[in-house]
This record gives C-alpha cells, sequence and structure tokens, in this order.
C-alpha cells in the first residue's frame, strides 16, 4: 500500500500561522496535522505502507527542514518517503499526477488539511473508495450521489438541489494506481480554458463509465483546521480522543516550578512552566517557557516565551514573546507583545 498526500497548498485561511509554516505542518494536539493524518491512515488500514509521496509547493516555502521531517513520518512507518512538487496551481488532478512515477498498486490519496478517525476498511471487491462524513449543510461541501447497491454514481459539488449529505472529506482508495494514472493522463492531455483546473474528480468519473465500482467509506470524525477558530476546536477534540486512546501527551523532561497540567494537554519536550497552569484542551510546543499564566483551550508552539498571560482560546507560533493580560490572542512566529 501506498499512501500519496498532496500538500501544495499555502493554507491563507490559517495565516499569520502559515506564513512561516505550510499549513500541514503545523502542529494539532502535539504533533502536525499532516503527521497525525498519515499514521492514523497507517495504523487502521490493516497492510504494511510502502511508500508514503508528499506533493508539496515551492522549494523557497517547502524547503529543506519540511522535506526531512516528513521523511521521517515515513521512515517511522517503516515506509520510503518520496518528495514531489506542484509547482503550479493546476488542481486536484494535476497534483497528484505530479506523483505519477508513485501510482501503482493499491493506494490511498489523502489530502492534508484535516484530521480523522476511521476504521477505514477497505472493501477488496470494489475499484474504489471515497470516504464520506454526513453533514447538515450539503450544499456547501462536494457530495457523493448513491443507487439502490451503494455505490457511487456521481460526483457533485456544492449541489444546490439535494442530491445526499454525504461529504467527501478528501480520501480516496484506489485498488490499482495504474487505472487512476492512465485516466488523469487523458484528462490532462485534453484542451483546457485558461484558468480551468485538472481535477481528480475527472479521473474518478471516467471510471466510472467504463465500469469501475466505487463505494463509500464512513469516517468517525472529520476535523477541519480551516481557520484559527476551528483549528482550535480540532485541538480539543484531538486531544481529547488522544488521551481516551491512551497515548502519552505530556514529555517526561517537563520542568514544574509551583505548576499544573489540568488534562488533557499536550507537553512537549523541555517545556518549563513556572507559577502556571496549564489545561485543560492545551497544546505546547517543545522548548517553550510558560511563567506566571493560566492557559486554557489553547495551541502554543514551539520555543515561546508566556508570561503574566491569562489565556483562554489562544493560538500562538513559534519563538512568539507574549507578556500581557490579553483573553483571546491570534499572533504568528517572531511576534512580541508586552
Amino acid at each position: 500500500m501506498k499512501i500519496i498526500v498532496p500538500m501544495a497548498g499555502r493554507g491563507s485561511r490559517l495565516r499569520p500561522h502559515s506564513l512561516t509554516v505550510p499549513k500541514p505542518m503545523l502542529p494539532v494536539a502535539g504533533a502536525p496535522i499532516v503527521a497525525q493524518l498519515v499514521n492514523e491512515i497507517a495504523r487502521v488500514v490493516a497492510q504494511p505502507i510502502e511508500e508514503v509521496a508528499f506533493i508539496l509547493g515551492d522549494p523557497a516555502f517547502f524547503g529543506p527542514a519540511t522535506e526531512e521531517e516528513l521523511t521521517k513520518v515515513a521512515h517511522d512507518l517503516g515506509a520510503k518517503a518520496s518528495i514531489y512538487r506542484q509547482l503550479q496551481p493546476l488542481g486536484t488532478g494535476h497534483a497528484v499526477m505530479c506523483a505519477a512515477d508513485s501510482l501503482s498498486g493499491p493506494i490511498i490519496v489523502a489530502y492534508a488539511d484535516t484530521l480523522i478517525r476511521t476504521d477505514l476498511t477497505l472493501d477488496p471487491t470494489v475499484d474504489g473508495m471515497i470516504w464520506v462524513k454526513k453533514v447538515e449543510n450539503p450544499k456547501a461541501y462536494g457530495v457523493v450521489k448513491m443507487d439502490h447497491k451503494n455505490q457511487i454514481t456521481a460526483l457533485v459539488e456544492k449541489p444546490q438541489e439535494f442530491v445526499s449529505d454525504l461529504a467527501v472529506i478528501g480520501i480516496y482508495y484506489f485498488k490499482e494506481g495504474e487505472v487512476i494514472k492512465a485516466e488523469l493522463d487523458k484528462s490532462m492531455a485534453s484542451a483546457r480554458a485558461e484558468g480551468e483546473e485538472f481535477l481528480l474528480n475527472e479521473g474518478i468519473l471516467s471510471m466510472m463509465k467504463k465500469g469501475a465500482v466505487f463505494t463509500p467509506g464512513a469516517v468517525k470524525e472529520w476535523m477541519d483546521c480551516g481557520n484559527p477558530k476551528i483549528t482550535l476546536e480540532t485541538n480539543t477534540k484531538m486531544l481529547e480522543i488522544l488521551t481516551e486512546e491512551g497515548n502519552k501527551l505530556v514529555a517526561e523532561d517537563v520542568i514544574l516550578e509551583n505548576s499544573k497540567i489540568i488534562p488533557p494537554c499536550s507537553i512537549g519536550s523541555g517545556v518549563v512552566l513556572k507559577n502556571a497552569t496549564v489545561g485543560p484542551h492545551s497544546a505546547i510546543g517543545e522548548g517553550t517557557r510558560i511563567e506566571n499564566s493560566t492557559v486554557s483551550s489553547s495551541l502554543v508552539q514551539k520555543n515561546s516565551l508566556i508570561q503574566n498571560a491569562q489565556l483562554e482560546g489562544a493560538m500562538i507560533g513559534n519563538h512568539v514573546h507574549y507578556d500581557g493580560k490579553h483573553k483571546f490572542v491570534n499572533i504568528g512566529d517572531y511576534s512580541e507583545l508586552s
């Protein structure tokens, strides 16, 4: 099994946090979004992961540090890491085809902008699967159309008339990667209007027209990281899930001086808490120091200094020095408030 991860987008809705760190690399509940996604797929897929192929954007932004961290994510699974580049935003199908050399055998394509919890059971009798989640407002999503055999017959983007309430979450299984590769190759060879994108859906629909059978898969949790507020909600939910699953979220070398941690929390290595209360529902990145402060329902990245603060629902970047009593904060890397 191979996992193909398109992640070339800049994540503009998460600015300022995504100005210096690619959105999929932003830690939520103690680990980067993309690492949590890939690890969850590997955990439940019930077969060895041979390769993880990451499709990145401009090397000036997705640089060597990103490549190194992603390589470690793959190697920790015992898998080969492959790095590809999508240098122009020409659509989801184009992104997948940037990893054309890895599109063989069974593959899972997973877009690295959400977190999931799923059983991810693969049906060996079908040509592909598309994972979905029931939503209250299907007009805001791409949805699948089903027939009486529980097979997917169409993919409809933001339907104004009701088609179904099963939204596509961005995870796909193909029994033979060569097939979707061939269909996308044909799609990309066709004439396009200026600005028209090459979509993964085109390849899937072409497969369906030729008789390929696609069925839906269901996720138990589908959590977005689209903007700071929603990311904080996801951080809270993920901390609860990881704690329930028995994960150890507090590093052994955390230093507590007249301080306490209220779980669930993720506290990274080298964190120092002095006269501080952290939690519940907070994630603190490694090397951060918090003094004379209370931090709850918040997400603080690496190597920051928080002093004299009463923070609730805050999202703070790396290398930040924050001293104050503001209750809601949304500041990026290398900022200073005093």
